[in-house]
């Protein structure tokens, strides 16, 4: 075999040549340069360069990156601000006055300015908010708390396969309680998911979850975990246990539920903001519809005197909030059609209050049927106003349809079972039937449009509204109404300038 090592000499002529001919043009280039000098001494200097081209993309993605996320993020902001002190770094002065907009405390009276919908989701036209609007968010950030609906609307539908199976008014359907345990499993998946991602956004982006909170209709919210913790308790299959759960198993749940009434509640009755006339909307539903479901679990364990507790709150404050709702201040607007199905919220409560007085009371008797048949009325009167309910596009808000759909056939069912008849019979199995396809519809558009489409999540404007509002023209601010029956309206020129 030939030696690598070894040439042609042809080969090794042609290099010699070469590197002779750099020698001469490098030692010409020196010649020249310290002829220019003079007698100056040269000094030279090296400098080290990153290798491949892949530090210079890190650096200019690290650089591209918009910071306006980490005011966000849970401490990450401080941290590095204190770590750029102690180092003698400069401060972005723009980032620092993006972090005084956030730590500000948001007002009700400030949701309300920049927000609009009877959610309060959408900017209002000359609003601004504080994160990039031509970029996508990050996802904890855009998963909203909203998102325990889904949670609301499987678990309860469990109860009602739970309720189809062992009511005995409903035995010709041979329902057995497999669906249930199915459908069990499934609600107790799902809600350990969204806790879990909720769980990481409070963890990472606590100042997202606070603004939530502070948001005057997402609040109402955050009674969603435990109501769904509540319906699991009441729908779990006889398979799993056959005796009844621990009574201290309602007590811990409850408690949670008691601490945010408290909040809640007071800040409704005290006035100020956040009074009762100036947020009232369906969502508040969320926040009274608890302790009717506290009341049913209660009884169903054989407590007496803790679930009328919780019937006799609800019930106090359900007919304030219906009042409220119904007679629509001027103040409030109209909402918009894509938020519409919000309005079912309203039938939730009396069919649920309807299921909990009757095991409070061991009998579907007055009390029961007076809270079942306003509930049915109130589904009805929604129904058939189908108009009401089209033209709009997919959106978490759809998932207001299945929860209270499915607690009025529950009630049905039950009221099949004290007053047997056909009649009763097939309302149980139409309104059954009709919550059955409400869920599968919304549960596989939600698939569609959470996997397939990936919209379901829309950056979350609700949460990055700016604590002050856009500065308008100094002039403008001088419009004054004199009389808003007759619009007249005074406007006050700006000041001419002196020639």
């Amino acid at each position: 075999m030939n030696n690598p090592r070894s040439a042609s000499p042809s080969v090794s002529l042609a290099t010699s040549d070469l590197l002779d001919n750099q020698r001469q043009s490098s030692y010409g280039e020196f010649s020249r340069l310290e002829k220019k000098m003079g007698g100056r001494r040269m000094t030279f200097h090296s400098k080290s360069m990153p290798r491949g081209s892949m530090f210079l993309d890190r650096e200019t993605t690290r650089k591209s990156l918009d910071k306006r996320f980490d005011l966000f993020r849970t401490m990450s902001g401080k941290l590095e601000r204190q770590i750029s002190n102690l180092r003698g770094k400069p401060i972005d002065r723009s980032l620092h006055d993006h972090e005084e907009e956030i730590t500000e405390s948001l007002t009700a009276d400030r949701f309300f300015d920049a927000l609009q919908g009877p959610e309060l989701e959408t900017l209002k036209e000359k609003e601004k908010i504080v994160l990039p609007e031509d970029k996508t968010w990050p996802f904890l950030l855009r998963f909203p708390i909203t998102s325990y609906g889904m949670c609301l609307g499987v678990s309860s539908h469990a109860i009602m396969w739970k309720t189809l199976a062992t009511t005995d008014a409903e035995k010709f359907l041979h329902v057995t309680q497999v669906v249930n345990h199915f459908l069990w499993w499934i609600s107790l998946i799902l809600l350990v998911a969204v806790s879990i991602t909720y769980l990481f956004k409070t963890i990472f982006f606590f100042e997202a979850v606070r603004r939530e909170f502070r948001h005057p209709i997402r609040v109402n919210f955050f009674f969603a975990p435990l109501i769904s913790l509540l319906f699991l308790a009441l729908g779990i299959p006889h398979s799993i246990t056959t005796s009844s759960l621990p009574s201290m198993l309602w007590y811990f749940l409850m408690a949670p539920i008691l601490f945010l009434e408290m909040k809640i509640y007071g800040q409704w009755m005290s006035g100020g903001q956040r009074r009762l006339s100036k947020v009232a909307n369906p969502a508040n539903h969320l926040s009274i519809v608890g302790n009717f479901v506290g009341a049913l679990l209660g009884a169903s364990m054989g407590l007496k005197e803790g679930p009328m507790f919780f019937f006799s709150i609800g019930l106090a404050y359900y007919m304030v909030l219906f009042v409220t709702l119904y007679q629509r201040l001027p103040t409030n607007e109209t909402l918009p059609k894509e938020l519409h199905p919000v309005f079912f919220l309203f039938v939730a409560a009396p069919a649920v209050a309807s299921m909990a007085w009757t095991k409070i009371s061991a009998s579907f008797d007055l009390g029961s049927r007076l809270a079942y048949f306003a509930s049915l009325f109130l589904c009805f009167s929604l129904v058939v106003r189908i108009n009401f309910f089209r033209g709009f596009k997919f959106s978490l808000a759809w998932w207001a349809y299945t929860f209270p759909m499915t607690a009025v056939a529950t009630a049905t069912i039950k009221y099949s079972g004290e007053v047997t008849g056909v009649a009763t019979q097939i309302l149980s199995v139409l309104l059954s039937g009709a919550a059955t396809l409400t869920v599968i519809g919304v549960l596989v558009m939600t698939v569609v449009h959470a996997f397939v489409k990936c919209d379901l999540f829309p950056n979350d404007v609700a949460i990055a509204i700016s604590a002050e509002q856009p500065k308008q023209k100094k002039w403008f601010k001088q419009l004054k109404v004199l009389d808003l029956e007759d619009n007249q309206i005074d406007v006050e020129a700006p000041p001419l300038l002196n020639a």
